[in-house]
């Protein structure tokens, strides 16, 4: 059967599926930002965990903690990125654990 009346266009249709896929490229860019950030946090609870363990092991083979971070890379072979992070460790006293704090250097590109 043929008819001959013209299809009728929804230009609202057509903007309400514009609108839809502009949201989901704005939903999409925040998830990836969100991502990133996170992933900068767990490296920078890495970093953390991993000078802390050195400390500990330290303290089990020694009977006290290491007086500074130096003394860890020299005697326990710990390596850390001190290019991308600021890493500072303060030890109060010998048997107590030191307070280990990390913050990633700014305008770093470590994670992409």
């Amino acid at each position: 059967m043929y008819s001959d009346q013209k299809k009728k266009s929804h230009p609202g249709l057509w903007l309400l599926l514009i609108l839809c896929a502009v949201a989901a490229g704005i939903i999409g860019f925040r998830a990836g930002q969100t991502s990133g950030r996170d992933m900068q946090q767990e490296a920078v609870q890495s970093v953390k965990e991993a000078v802390e363990r050195a400390a500990l092991q330290c303290y089990v083979v020694e009977g006290a903690y290491p007086p500074d971070l130096e003394y860890l890379t020299e005697k326990y072979g710990l390596s850390v990125n001190t290019r991308d992070y600021y890493i500072r460790y303060d030890a109060f006293a010998s048997n107590l654990p030191p307070d280990v704090r990390v913050e990633p250097k700014a305008n770093t590109d470590t994670i992409q």
